[in-house]
C-alpha cells in the first residue's frame, strides 16, 4: 500500500502543478489584458506596474487551488480507468476506498495550505493592492474615464458621468456630477452642458470647468435646506488628485477581505455584543414606557454583554504568535479601533435613551423602540457580513476534499480525454462558485445563516460523491471502456 500510495500521489502531482500553473496563468494574463492599458495611460513606472499584477497572483492562487485539485483528480483517474489500471487494482483485491484514502490524505494537505495561505498571506496582499489602486486611482485620472459610465475622480467623494469625452482636449458633453464631500459640506448633483478637465499649474490639484448647467445641493446635517443654482461657468477644485504617482502610506482601514480569521471573529464578537446591548435597550424603553403609566421609576437597561469564548485556531495562534505587550492595549486596525469606539458612544446613549423614556410621549417611546430595533438589524448584518468571510475561509479550503469525492466517482464512471477533464472540472467548479454567490449574497441580506450560506455548496457536492462512491464500491462496476456510452444509453431510454 506505501507503494502504491507513492504512486498515486506521483500520478496526481504533476496535473496539479500544471493545473495550477496554467489557471492562474491565464487568469493572469485576463487581468494583464484588462489593466495594461490604464496602467501605462498613467505614466506609472515599470516596477509599479509588475508590482500591481504580481499582488494579484495570491487572489488568484486562492482561487485556482481547489481548482486544481479537481482538475488533477479528473485526469488522473480517467487515465488509470482508460490504461485499465483499476482494473487490475482491483483484480489484485485493493478497493476503491484505499485507492481514494491516499488521495485524501493528500487533498487534506492541500486543503491545510490553502487554509493557512488564505488566513495569513492573502489578507496582506489584499490591502496592499487596495492602498496600490487607490494610489494609481488618484494619478491622472483624465486618462481613464469612461463614457457613459460612472468614474470614481475622488475615492469616495466626487463622481463624474459624460456622454462624451475627448481623449485629446479631455473636453466632456452631457456632464453629471456627484459629490459626496468628507467634511460633512453640502452635498448634491452638478448637470452640465459641456465641461473640460485640467490639472492646475501645481500639477497636483484637479480642475473640473462646467458650462451652462444646474448644481443641486443641500446639506446632509439639514436635509430640508435645498439649494438650486443655474450658472454659465462653475469650476471645481480637486485637491490632491496628483498627475505623479504617490504612494499611499499609513492607511491602516482593513476590510473584511483583508482580515484575518482571527480578525473576523473579534468584528463578528463585538457586532454580537454590542446587538445584545441593543436588544437590551430596546426591551429596556419598552418596559419604561410600562412602567411610566403606573408611575413607577425607570430602569437602567444592562450595559455588560456576556463574553463569548473565541475559536480553538484563534487561541492557538495567540500561543503561537503572541502579540507584543505594547500592542495589547490599542485595537488592531482602525475598523477594530472605530467598533470599540461605537461601542462606548452606543452604550451611553441607549442608557440614557432608555433611562429618560419614561418621561416622552408614546410616539417618542415608541420610535425609541424603533430605534433600537434598527441598531440591532444594523449590528446583525455587519455580523453576518463578516461571519461570510469567516466561513469563506473554511469552506474554499475544504473544497479541496470535498472534489476527491466527486471527481473520483465521476472520472471512473465516464472517463475520457483532456477535453472531458477541463469540460466537467469547468462545469462542476462553476456550480460551485456560484453556489457561493448566491449564498453570500443571501446571507448579507439576513435570508440564511452565513454558515449554510458557504458550506451548502460542499455538503451538497459532498452528499452527490460519497454516494456515487459508495454505490461504485458496492456494485463493482468495470469502469475499463465505459466512456460515455452508459450516459447515451440512458439518455436514449429516457426519450423513448
Amino acid at each position: 500500500m506505501r507503494i502504491l500510495s507513492r504512486y498515486l500521489i506521483k500520478q496526481h502531482a504533476a496535473p496539479f502543478v500544471f493545473s495550477l500553473t496554467a489557471l492562474t496563468g491565464f487568469m493572469l494574463l485576463n487581468q494583464i489584458a484588462r489593466r495594461l492599458e490604464q496602467l501605462v495611460g498613467k505614466d506609472l513606472p515599470w516596477t509599479i506596474i509588475v508590482e500591481y499584477f504580481v499582488l494579484t497572483i495570491p487572489y488568484l492562487i486562492a482561487m485556482t487551488i481547489s481548482m486544481s485539485v479537481l482538475v488533477a483528480v479528473l485526469y488522473t483517474f480517467s487515465h488509470l480507468a482508460r490504461d485499465s489500471e483499476i482494473t487490475a487494482f482491483r483484480a489484485g483485491g485493493i478497493s476503491l476506498g484505499q485507492l481514494v484514502w491516499p488521495v485524501l490524505i493528500a487533498a487534506a494537505c492541500v486543503a491545510f495550505f490553502s487554509f493557512l495561505f488564505g488566513d495569513q498571506v492573502l489578507p496582506r496582499t489584499n490591502h496592499r493592492l487596495r492602498v496600490l489602486m487607490s494610489s494609481i486611482g488618484r494619478t491622472k485620472p483624465t486618462f481613464v474615464l469612461k463614457e457613459h459610465a460612472i468614474n470614481e475622480v475622488q475615492p469616495r467623494q466626487v463622481f463624474l458621468r459624460a456622454a462624451r469625452i475627448d481623449p485629446a482636449s479631455f473636453i466632456m458633453r452631457d456632464v453629471t456630477i456627484y459629490r459626496f464631500p468628507r467634511d460633512g459640506s453640502a452635498m448634491g448633483t452638478i448637470y452640465a452642458d459641456s465641461g473640460r478637465i485640467a490639472f492646475a499649474p501645481n500639477q497636483e490639484d484637479l480642475q473640473l470647468v462646467l458650462f451652462h448647467g444646474t448644481a443641486h445641493e443641500f446639506d446632509r446635517r439639514q436635509p430640508a435646506n435645498f439649494q438650486r443654482t443655474t450658472y454659465h461657468r462653475y469650476i471645481i477644485g480637486l485637491p490632491s488628485v496628483g498627475g505623479v504617482f504617490e504612494r499611499g502610506e499609513g492607511d491602516e482601514y482593513h476590510s473584511d477581505r483583508e482580515m484575518g480569521t482571527c480578525a473576523l471573529e473579534e468584528v463578528v464578537l463585538s457586532q454580537r455584543r454590542q446587538r445584545w446591548l441593543a436588544q437590551r435597550a430596546g426591551e429596556a424603553a419598552q418596559r419604561n414606557g410600562l412602567r411610566a403609566l403606573v408611575g413607577l421609576p425607570p430602569i437602567r437597561p444592562d450595559s455588560i454583554a456576556p463574553e463569548q469564548g473565541r475559536s480553538l485556531y484563534c487561541r492557538l495562534l495567540d500561543w503561537v504568535l503572541p502579540q507584543p505587550l505594547e500592542a495589547q492595549d490599542r485595537p488592531r486596525n482602525r475598523a477594530q479601533s472605530d467598533t470599540a469606539t461605537t461601542i462606548v458612544r452606543d452604550l451611553a446613549d441607549t442608557q440614557r435613551r432608555a433611562l429618560f423614556t419614561s418621561s416622552r410621549t408614546p410616539r417618542a417611546r415608541m420610535n425609541e423602540i424603533r430605534i433600537q430595533h434598527d441598531r440591532e438589524r444594523g449590528h446583525q448584518m455587519r455580523a453576518a457580513a463578516h461571519l461570510v468571510e469567516f466561513h469563506k475561509k473554511y469552506a474554499i479550503p475544504a473544497a479541496c476534499l470535498v472534489f476527491v469525492l466527486i471527481g473520483v466517482p465521476l472520472a471512473l464512471r465516464f472517463p475520457g480525454g483532456l477535453g472531458m477533464v477541463i469540460a466537467a472540472a469547468m462545469v462542476i467548479f462553476g456550480i460551485y462558485y456560484v453556489g457561493l454567490i448566491a449564498g453570500e449574497s443571501l446571507a448579507n441580506k439576513l435570508k440564511i445563516p452565513p454558515f449554510w450560506a458557504m458550506w451548502t455548496p460542499n455538503v451538497v457536492f459532498s452528499i452527490i460523491g460519497g454516494t456515487a462512491m459508495w454505490r461504485m464500491a458496492r456494485q463493482g462496476i468495470n469502469v475499463r471502456g465505459s466512456s460515455w456510452s452508459p450516459l447515451r444509453s440512458f439518455v436514449r431510454r429516457a426519450k423513448t
